[in-house]
């Protein structure tokens, strides 16, 4: 899959989506990368540490967020990523679900747009993506935790957003999945989530597990955000184990580590699953 200028093995690796908040509100990190410098100074030590791709976001989509106006999005993001285009090598992710912010993004240089709403909030956004070309990533949501029949339910409005993507026009080598930790599910139904990753090949497409410092695992384990590195680290191990071709997570160098351990575990069983044959 090519995103920007590099292009990615989304069936034999695990890549890193590094989190770039430049709003003063996220649940994680509000405030501390709002001012460009910092934000860029952040995206270089990312992109230093092993990033893959820098995701920009300039509204917090976390629980109980306020919605802020198009232009102060754009006003948020566009001199970020101009800025990181400008110094790194880097392909560039723009986290918005509306259509003028992206495109705004995409006139700065973004490569790929991350809609986590899956094209389903705004009607321009498909179009968009397919007349420019970039690469989307397109996650599960829903406005409650509201299902007849969990995962089949999931499975099937995950879809519609792969259908909203083709009739657009946008190509399946344009497209990625992500099944939405902590939008629109309770904490059980994100361990089940977790649980059953694999299940989302069903749909065809490379996946993005995006559930770095979530809910999920502050509830599970009782902790604040700043302190579910090690729940997120697990997160990331089963990625890597269900075939998933990205993580989006703050933190990169540890991240990076269990993606390549785990990496060199899997490929020795494959080398010793060759001797036997």
């Amino acid at each position: 899959m090519r995103i920007g200028n590099r292009d990615f093995d989304v069936k034999n690796r695990t890549y890193i989506m590094g989190i770039l908040n430049v709003t003063p509100d996220s649940f994680s990190d509000g405030g501390k990368w709002n001012q460009i410098d910092r934000a860029l100074e952040h995206a270089c030590a990312m992109a230093q540490e092993g990033a893959d791709i820098i995701d920009v976001g300039g509204e917090s989509t976390r629980p109980g967020h306020l919605q802020i106006s198009d232009e102060e999005e754009i006003a948020r993001i566009v001199p970020v990523i101009q800025r990181v285009k400008s110094e790194l090598d880097i392909p560039v992710s723009v986290d918005t679900y509306k259509s003028k912010v992206a495109a705004a993004a995409i006139e700065a240089g973004a490569d790929l747009v991350n809609d986590i709403w899956g094209l389903k909030y705004d009607q321009e956004m498909a179009g968009l993506i397919a007349r420019t070309g970039v690469a989307c990533c397109l996650m599960h949501n829903k406005n409650a935790a509201d299902y007849e029949d969990f995962f089949p339910d999931m499975l099937h409005e995950t879809a519609e957003c792969v259908q909203i993507a083709r009739k657009a026009g946008i190509p399946d080598d344009r497209i990625l999945l992500d099944p939405g930790i902590g939008f629109g599910k309770t904490r059980e139904m994100n361990l089940e989530t977790l649980h059953y990753l694999e299940r989302f090949h069903t749909l065809g497409y490379p996946m993005l597990l995006g559930a770095s410092r979530k809910s999920v695992i502050g509830l599970t384990l009782d902790l604040p955000a700043d302190q579910r590195l090690e729940g997120t680290l697990v997160t990331t191990m089963l990625a890597v184990m269900k075939g998933y071709a990205f993580v989006r997570v703050h933190d990169i160098r540890e991240n990076l580590r269990v993606i390549r351990m785990t990496e060199a575990i899997l490929a020795a069983g494959d080398m010793d699953s060759d001797r036997h044959q």
